[in-house]
């Protein structure tokens, strides 16, 4: 037995595509028309450059989350760094280098997203990185930062972030 209402419904198909970090940046990069390469670095020392308008990647990296923090920071060169910086032994190379490293720290992580970790379950620093689709060691260095700039801890809504040790307290009024 059917029965006919009234009313019909239509519905029209989405697709939802749900990009990751390193596809969210490719698309930053590919939107200020800066091209990305994959370059075989013959040095360990390279993971990524930036030069002219063009990021060369090291084509030995696999893990989407290490080559979309390599790719944070030469954006970050991009928006905030002049001229060649490679020789670290000078200080201004270094302060331009800590820039770039900076712009990737806030592009890649906020105070919400290491809220909403939290929130999602997330404890470990492992757990919090594979969340947010970094590095450990990116984590850590952002964390670092992060303590530079805040202290021991801030307070992002109703919640406060501890630094050191790591940990998202929910205050209750």
């Amino acid at each position: 037995m059917y029965f006919q209402l009234g009313f019909s419904f239509s519905f029209k198909a989405v697709e939802v595509i749900i990009m990751n970090k390193f596809e969210k940046l490719c698309q930053t990069a590919s939107d200020i028309d800066v091209d990305i390469v994959d370059y075989p670095f013959t040095s360990d020392r390279f993971k990524g450059l930036y030069c002219d308008g063009t990021i060369a990647l090291n084509q030995d990296i696999c893990a989407d989350s290490e080559k979309a923090c390599i790719l944070a920071e030469e954006l970050g060169h991009h928006f905030t760094t002049v001229g060649n910086i490679t020789d670290q032994k000078e200080t201004e190379n270094r302060k331009q280098e800590r820039r770039a490293r900076v712009w990737a720290y806030n592009e890649m992580i906020s105070l919400s997203d290491l809220v909403d970790s939290y929130k999602d379950g997330c404890r470990s620093r492992y757990e919090i990185a594979e969340h947010l689709g970094v590095t450990e060691e990116f984590l850590q260095e952002c964390l670092d930062y992060f303590h530079e700039k805040y202290g021991l801890y801030t307070k992002q809504n109703n919640y406060l972030i501890y630094f050191e040790p790591l940990g998202v307290l929910e205050l209750y009024k």
